[in-house]
């Protein structure tokens, strides 16, 4: 995915937010295989999500914080 206002494709926090928020299915899959194969990137999700936990209607991000607490235990 082409991130907005972002020159590189590596695994940042702005880079997995926009993943997150903007991307598609596509998107999503490469994430979670970036994930899978580098679980140094779990505690990067769990960071970016918790900015977004206290709203009920932002389900992107309840999943990818419930995605990636299962994968840390």
């Amino acid at each position: 995915m082409q991130h907005r206002h972002l020159n590189h494709q590596k695994h940042t926090l702005a880079a997995i937010d926009e993943v997150i928020s903007r991307g598609k299915r596509r998107d999503w899959s490469e994430l979670r295989l970036a994930v899978l194969s580098d679980p140094s990137l779990l505690p990067k999700v769990l960071r970016v999500c918790e900015a977004y936990i206290g709203d009920p209607y932002a389900q992107r991000y309840h999943f990818w914080k419930y995605y990636a607490e299962r994968h840390l235990t």
